[in-house]
């Protein structure tokens, strides 16, 4: 049976799930596009997202009756808030799809969404392997495997945004472009910002 304050780690790994649900529910929908079903698969993406969040405030309350807590207060609460900021970034891409009203989509992108879920996956590896951190030897290396995803990410970020600018030919799609890859982007960085959450626990600890 889990001791009472190993509670919070489990939370982190159940609140890591909802991003990744929400990063393959991305992928799929951007690998099988179909314009005309992104206002319902936008639906079924704010329904992974009120969940995490739903799961983030009971977790916030019991912090708030417990006197001795696994880790730092201010380390759970930034945890928690940096998973939370993995999924709201992944449902803001989506946001833009319907926005935008895209009618194809970009190879690149597709890729982009093809790293987001990796990105999520090694978070979530590392957050299942967070409550050992003390004595972990292998955490460090996921961490490292999250920050070359990233960089993975922003690669191809840069190729895409070039591309878009030397090839494209409508300045309003090129707009709408530049603006959804710098939201893919972004979840690569969420996921990057978790695991240093990850590693000053560690250090702090150490």
């Amino acid at each position: 049976m889990a001791k009472k304050n190993e509670n919070y780690f489990h939370t982190f790994v159940e609140l890591v799930k909802y991003s990744c649900d929400a990063a393959q529910l991305l992928n799929e929908i951007m690998n099988n596009f179909q314009a005309a079903e992104v206002e319902e698969k936008m639906r079924q993406m704010h329904e992974i997202e009120h969940a995490g969040d739903v799961e983030r405030h009971r977790m916030i309350k019991r912090l708030a009756r417990e006197f001795i807590t696994p880790i730092e207060r201010e380390d759970i609460v930034l945890m928690a808030d940096t998973i939370d900021n993995v999924t709201d970034t992944i449902e803001d891409v989506l946001m833009r799809l319907y926005m935008f009203n895209f009618t194809t989509l970009r190879t690149d992108a597709i890729e982009m969404a093809a790293i987001i879920v990796k990105c999520c996956e090694a978070l979530k590896e590392a957050l299942e392997e967070f409550p050992n951190f003390r004595k972990s030897q292998v955490l460090h290396n996921m961490i490292v495997e999250i920050n070359h995803l990233e960089e993975e990410g922003d690669r191809l970020f840069v190729k895409a945004t070039r591309d878009l600018f030397v090839n494209a030919k409508d300045p309003v799609e090129t707009l709408a472009w530049k603006e959804t890859l710098e939201f893919m982007e972004k979840c690569c960085d969420a996921c990057e910002d978790a695991a240093e959450v990850i590693e000053s626990v560690m250090m702090k600890n150490s």
